[in-house]
């Protein structure tokens, strides 16, 4: 079985390259099968001879008035019946057909070209929702009357996408591209941002939405970094010991609840949600990691051992018990990732560094412009200008860069707007 997802092609075009054989050829089978009929070189299916038909949109045949999408045509057994091949009219394209010259219908050309390319059964057909009733439910009906073992395993229909509320239109002038998006944003914002609605509802596009979603990718990039960054210093170590319970159960749990909830219709709202107790593990492990290093060199080890084994309440891991728990933390995420295609095969530091360039881009700032911000924020910090050097970082949150002090200095990194 083969992987379908509905594609729009020039008919014109495709039709000539197959001189017109498989349109033809799927349209005489459903006479054949006694599903159509043909009236002055017209060709229509006759949805009374198909029981099936509307069992995917799940309609009444009742509902269906007839003149609200064309004019009716009292030649039709039936007003529901849709032509698969349109008798030729002056100044259209026509080719030649056993009914005469014309043109295909607009359903036809799907089914004869998914018989043709992929075969009567295969997984997966998608497309927009609007295509289910008549697009999708037509092309069903004459591929299975055409080919009564045609089957699509499943059938997938995708959400709209609105702006800020309001359906993406050019009439009102909110349509975009993604090149537009992508210019101010990292095409894995756009698509965590995408994956955060389920497929089948509608995604409100909006900046908001999109900081979020960037902030969130460069959360999750900035830890796996990190974590990379410390492993990189112990890959010679040879390390035996198991991966700790604690962790070993979170990668486990985040496994099964990943595995079912992409088996229960793609829920990655769920599977995105999901990362963040693993990435908080990470960093947990990491901030212990680090504060285990610090105390030996301080030669406190003891008694901060014991201090933050009554803050945690648990055992006091060792290092090498950090170090498998980072090993399996990390790997879990980096392989779910992946599987989402949120996992480029650029480095990891490649990815950071250009979320920082479009979070610059989008504060209208440069990187020599935002150092010396930092710096007149520093100077004010030294004179005790404590309002000044809050204003400074305010304004910087206000257009989505957060500063942070620490221990080497001053560092900034993209944030939600505040």
């Amino acid at each position: 079985s083969h992987s379908f997802s509905c594609t729009l092609f020039h008919l014109p075009s495709w039709s000539i390259m197959c001189n017109n054989i498989l349109f033809v050829y799927v349209c005489e089978q459903i006479i054949k099968n006694d599903k159509a009929y043909v009236v002055d070189g017209d060709v229509y299916f006759s949805v009374d001879n198909f029981p099936e038909y509307l069992s995917l949109s799940g309609r009444i045949l009742d509902h269906n008035r007839a003149g609200s999408r064309v004019a009716v045509d009292t030649r039709k057994r039936n007003p529901a019946d849709f032509a698969l091949w349109k008798a030729a009219k002056e100044g259209e394209p026509s080719w030649e057909s056993p009914w005469g010259d014309g043109r295909p219908g607009w359903h036809i050309e799907c089914s004869a070209m998914s018989a043709h390319y992929l075969g009567h059964v295969f997984d997966i057909h998608g497309g927009g929702k609007d295509l289910i009733f008549p697009h999708h439910e037509n092309e069903l009906a004459q591929s299975r009357a055409a080919y009564p073992e045609s089957e699509v395993k499943c059938w997938m229909h995708n959400g709209f996408i609105n702006i800020d509320d309001q359906k993406m239109s050019k009439s009102v002038n909110n349509f975009f591209t993604i090149r537009d998006i992508i210019t101010l944003y990292h095409p894995l914002a756009l698509r965590f941002f995408l994956m955060r609605t389920h497929y089948k509802s509608d995604a409100n596009h909006s900046d908001k939405a999109l900081e979020i979603a960037s902030d969130r990718v460069y959360y999750i990039y900035q830890t796996l970094y990190d974590c990379d960054e410390v492993l990189s210093l112990h890959r010679e170590e040879n390390i035996s010991v198991p991966v700790p319970a604690e962790e070993q159960k979170l990668v486990d749990d985040h496994n099964k609840a990943f595995l079912e909830s992409m088996s229960d219709d793609l829920r990655t709202t769920d599977v995105l949600d999901g990362f963040m107790e693993l990435l908080k593990a990470i960093n947990g492990n990491l901030n212990d990691l680090k504060l285990q290093q610090k105390l030996e060199q301080q030669k406190k080890k003891q008694q901060q051992q014991k201090k933050q084994q009554q803050k945690q309440q648990r055992p006091q891991k060792q290092p090498e018990d950090h170090i498998q728990a980072l090993n399996a933390l990390g790997a879990e995420i980096k392989h779910k990732l992946s599987i989402l295609g949120l996992m480029t095969p650029s480095p990891l530091a490649a990815v950071l560094k250009q979320l920082k360039e479009k979070a610059l881009k989008r504060a209208g700032l440069t990187e020599e412009s935002l150092q010396e911000q930092i710096e007149q924020r520093i100077a004010a910090r030294n004179n005790k200008q404590f309002d000044v050097s809050d204003q400074i970082r305010k304004e910087l949150a206000g257009k989505g860069i957060a500063l942070m002090d620490e221990p080497t200095g001053t560092v900034w990194r993209p944030c939600e707007r505040e």
